[in-house]
Order: C-alpha cells, then structure tokens, then sequence
C-alpha cells in the first residue's frame, strides 16, 4: 500500500518527456516557470501542506498558555473534567494529525518533487545543449557546459521549493505568532512587529548582495571545474610536456577565484549572522520583560508570559534557518542566472521549418558559389576562408583534395556536413540543398574518418556500432577484420576485467595507441557504409605496414560510393579520380595525377619537393 501511494507520487511526472526541448526563455522568471511549469500541482499540494502544518504548529503554542492558566487556576480535582475534552482533542492533534499532514508534506517533497524535478530539468538541458552547434562547443570548456547544466538543474529546483514552501511556511508562521500575540495583549505584537522590520531591513540589505557573490561563484565554479577537466582530457599532452606545474597555476588561478568569491560570500554571511543575533536578543528581552511588566498590572496570564517566551525562543531559532534558506535561495537564484547565459542560447543551425530528410541516389555533390568566413568580419570584399568557390563531385567520383595547411580543404568538409551555415552560396547532394534536408539524415548519408579519432569512453562493441546501432555482432566483427583491428581487439583487457569487444577504451579512446583508434575509427565507418565517404588524413596515424594492409579495404570502401580524401602524404591519394589543389579557400588547379604532373603547376612543385611522400607546410608555402 504504502510503496503503490510512493509509486503514484514518484510517476506523477515523467522525468524524461520524449518531445524534442525547444529553447527556454533568456529571462529569469520564464526560464524558472519552463522547467517548473510540469510540476505545479505537486508544488501547490507542498505549499498548502506546508501552511497547514505552520498554522497547526503556532496554535500549540495558544495550547500551552492555555495549559499553563489551567495549571495554576483550575482544581485538580475537577481539572480532567473541566479541560479533558480539548486536551483530547489536541493530543489527537499532536499524535495523528500532525503526523499525518507531515507524512504527506514529506511524500510529496521526497517522492513527488526532489528526484523528477532536478532530472527532468537536466535531461531537458542536456537535450537541449547537446544540438548546439559545433562552434558552441569550441568556444568553451566541456567541463565548464556539463557543470552549468548540472548546477542549473539542482540550483532551479532549489530555489522554486524555497520559494513555494519555505517562504509559505514562514509567511503563515509568522502572521499566525502576530495574530497570537494580538489575542493575547495587543502590546506584546510592538516588539514582533519592530523585530520584523529589523529582520527585513537587514534581509534587504545582505541577501541581495549574496546574491550578486553567487553569480559570481557560480561563474568561478564553473570555470574551476571546466580549467580541472581540461587538464585531466589532456592528461597525455601535459605528461608529454612535462607541465604539471604549469597545469597546477592554471588550475590555482581558477581555484583563487573561487576562494576570492567565498571569502567574499562568508564576510557577508558572518555580519548578517551577528546583526541576527541582535535582532534575536532585543525580540527576547523586550517580550519577555513587556510579558511580566504586563502581567504585574494583571494586563496578561500566566500562560500569556509562558506562550510569549515559548513562541520567541521558537522564532529565534526559525529566525537563523530561514536567514540561511533564504541566503540558499539567492545563491540558487545566482547559479540559475549563471546557467541561463550558457543553456539559454539559440542554436546557431537549426534545420528549416519544412526539413525533409535527405534521399541519396546517386552522390552528386555540388558547391554553388559558396561563401565561408566562420562569421568573422572579411578584411575587404572577397576576404575570407572560402569565396565564391564552386565545384561539383560526380556520383562515385573520388576527388582528393590537396593544399597547404589553412587553405580550406576542411572547411570544405564542415559546410558539407553543415557543422556550419554558408553565409552566400548552396550546396546540394543529389540535387537536395544541405541546408533544407534534416541534419541527422544529411549525416548520417556520410560516413567520415578523421585524423583526430576521438572514441567514447565506452566499449569497443558500443564505438564500432555507433555508425550502424542496429547491426549484429557478426556484422560488426567483418567490419573490425576488414579494418585489421580484429586481432588487437581480442586482446584487449580494461581494469574491470571486461575483455575484448566488450573491453572500454578510456576517455576519447586513450587506453589504446593512435593507430588502434584509427582501425576502429575505420571499421565503424566501414560498418555505417554510407553512400558519401570522406577521409580526412584517414591512415595518418597507421605505421607503414598496417597502412598497406587495410589500404585494400579502403579501396572496398570506396567502392560505389562518392568519396573526398583530404591527405598531406600525396602518395596516398594520387590514385584518386582527380585531385582539387586549393590554396588561400580557392581552387587553383584540377584534374588527374599524371595531369598535374604533366602541367608543371603547384602540384608538381609540391610532390617534387616532398620528403618522404608527406607535404610539409613550409614547403608548401613556399
């Protein structure tokens, strides 16, 4: 019974909604009603809950004046009959009601809002920031990102339930001790009231101010953790340079800015603490000496000195729970202001409002006077990575494409893939402009190795079947043989003791050497079997031998499709249809190997002056 009332609480909201997150609103307010909205019944049920229990906990405090009065004027004897009925009553209060209004509070906070709450607003974030585009990514740190989204989403929670229930609760609180002050003797509510208005004024001045230190921190906080990760995602490069200590300032300059914020924080929250205290010491010496002066006139009772000093030392400690809620409650406000700037963004590329996938036939790719300066200001009229370049790819052709270091031959690649809007031009496959098909059918059209590989910290059976989720394992070994990464693949072992296929391979693939993650690399790809194939520096990372054994397989892969290979070492893609030498985003010269060979041009300057079939970029610039 009691784990089907937590079960219906606990699924009144679905934390994980499958609709698309759309962008939430950049102000305060609307962003906070976004991801609180779902959960308002809940909210209303804990902030009426939570007034209930405030009005029955202060009207205790009327019982025990009253008891005292009992106590001190009524007979014994008779004092059972007299007052028996009502002390029932309260004690049916105190045993069951209470108790049960409390159970309910405590379900709903504890299994209705506190776990669905935090992870509906994360899941929704995290969707959302996981289809910014790519320059979002590269203009910050990982780990800064997930902390935002981490942070924002506890910080929300946070502050709505304080607001929605701990601010009800000391609302009707303290309305409740004026009004029992007031049924008491009208003057004992002068020090309350004075009292109030000093904790106010108090609250005014400080809170708001811990408010603006928490943004701040919120913004250190993230920083710290995004400089700590850094580090620990380049661990090999920090070891290889031997800069642990040039990593552990980079890191300490974060961390001093964290601190300089806390001391910040703790400065504050030390003197609001002691004008509390003050605030604390005149409400108990005022009441308690107004309640006796009242009560030597024969103005009040017994029972009114007892219920004024019992409800005083009560709110005292309230007084310094509810200064820290709220000072929480500013601190939650500034990391939700700290998480707006970085989770309420528009997405740079969206697919247009009429977005069909994409059907590819053929695999003709055509660049139409196409424009890109990655959205900086062009120095003149034509200045910029590519200008007004065109070219077209023929179904199955495989093009190279060849030029220094700058001269746009990956930005080629990236506006094919839309990592990035063109600023003028199109580009079509099969005669389908890029920019109006859905981005996840144009990708998943083409298959691409890159020279970087960067494997998830997962698997090798789970990064081998990322190109294709629903292959089987037989599928997914022909493709890890053809990509000659079957036989260290059987050897590998993790700390876990999981082993082969089933073995994880560290953080972007660090477990295993550069030319592994490329076989792996390549039989995912081989796997996907996309009808466009791109290989930018594809075998790079391989020694000369493996190098050879899987350029056969590449040849497979290849086959029947349209492919772009973009590779510094000539010698490995002048067995392509034609070659596209760029220089400076324009295309200079075209056309086969014997060709350009023939031609005497750029090319044949750049394979002559080759060392060791790689095309270093001095020579090149030169």
């Amino acid at each position: 019974m009691l784990a089907r009332f937590f079960r219906w609480l606990e699924t009144r909201q679905d934390p994980f909604p499958e609709e698309k997150p759309t962008m939430p609103p950049s102000d305060f307010w609307p962003f906070i009603v976004h991801y609180a909205k779902p959960f308002w019944r809940l909210l209303l049920a804990s902030s009426l809950l939570a007034a209930v229990v405030a009005l029955f906990e202060v009207s205790l405090f009327a019982f025990l004046g009253s008891l005292v009065d009992w106590l001190s004027t009524t007979n014994r004897e008779t004092f059972w009959q007299d007052h028996g009925l009502f002390l029932a009553l309260m004690s049916g209060i105190v045993l069951v009601v209470l108790p049960i209004l409390k159970f309910f509070y405590e379900s709903v906070v504890h299994q209705g809002l506190l776990p669905n709450f935090a992870m509906r607003t994360r899941w929704q974030a995290h969707r959302y920031v996981l289809r910014q585009s790519m320059e979002y990514f590269q203009n910050d740190f990982a780990g800064r990102v997930s902390a935002k989204v981490m942070q924002t989403s506890v910080a929300l929670r946070e502050a709505v339930m304080k607001v929605a229930e701990v601010m009800v609760y000391v609302g009707v609180y303290f309305t409740g001790a004026v009004i029992v002050f007031a049924a008491t003797d009208l003057r004992l509510t002068a020090p309350m009231l004075i009292w109030l208005a000093g904790y106010i004024v108090a609250m005014r001045y400080f809170v708001p101010r811990l408010g603006v230190i928490s943004t701040a921190q919120a913004d250190a906080r993230s920083l710290m953790t995004g400089r700590i990760v850094d580090s620990y995602t380049n661990i090999a490069t920090v070891k290889m340079f031997a800069h642990s200590d040039r990593e552990d300032a980079y890191a300490k300059d974060s961390m001093n800015l964290f601190l300089g914020t806390a001391y910040r924080q703790m400065r504050l929250a030390t003197m609001l603490t002691v004008a509390l205290n003050a605030l604390n010491a005149f409400l108990l010496f005022t009441v308690t000496g107004l309640a006796i002066y009242l009560w030597t006139i024969e103005a009040v009772t017994v029972g009114a000195i007892a219920l004024s000093v019992g409800l005083v030392l009560r709110m005292q400690g309230m007084s310094h729970w509810i200064m820290w809620e709220v000072a929480s409650l500013f601190e939650n406000i500034g990391v939700v202001k700290d998480g707006i700037e970085g989770i309420a963004r528009e997405v740079a590329v969206v697919d247009a409002p009429d977005a069909k996938p994409l059907a590819v036939s053929d695999g003709a790719i055509r660049y139409e006077n196409i424009c890109f300066n990655y959205g900086k200001m062009r120095d003149n009229a034509t200045g910029g990575i590519i200008d007004n370049l065109s070219l077209t790819i023929r179904p199955g052709e495989k093009v190279g494409l060849v030029g220094p270091s700058g001269a746009g031959k990956s930005t080629l690649v990236n506006v094919l893939l839309r990592f990035y809007d063109l600023e003028d031009g199109r580009i079509t496959l099969d005669g389908q402009d890029v920019s109006k098909v859905t981005q996840e059918s144009l990708r998943s059209s083409i298959g691409m190795v890159t020279q970087d590989t960067s494997l998830l910290h997962r698997s090798v059976r789970e990064n081998i079947v990322y190109g294709r989720p629903d292959a089987d394992d037989a599928s997914m070994i022909a493709a890890a043989k053809k990509a000659e990464a079957h036989d260290f693949i059987q050897g590998l072992e993790d700390l876990k003791g999981r082993k082969g296929y089933d073995a994880h391979v560290g953080e972007r693939g660090v477990k295993l050497s550069g030319g592994q993650r490329q076989r792996i690399a390549i039989a995912r790809v081989l796997l996907k079997n996309a009808p466009v194939l791109i290989l930018d520096e594809a075998t790079s990372a391989l020694d000369s031998e493996v190098e050879a054994a899987i350029q056969d397989q590449l040849v497979n892969l290849m086959d029947g499709k349209t492919v772009i290979a973009i590779a510094h070492r000539l010698s490995t893609i002048a067995a392509m249809d034609r070659l596209v030498i760029m220089d400076n985003g324009a295309i200079v010269e075209q056309g086969s190997h014997r060709d350009l060979l023939d031609r005497g041009g750029l090319y044949a300057k750049l394979w002559a002056r080759q060392s060791g079939g790689f095309l270093a970029p001095a020579e090149a610039a030169a």
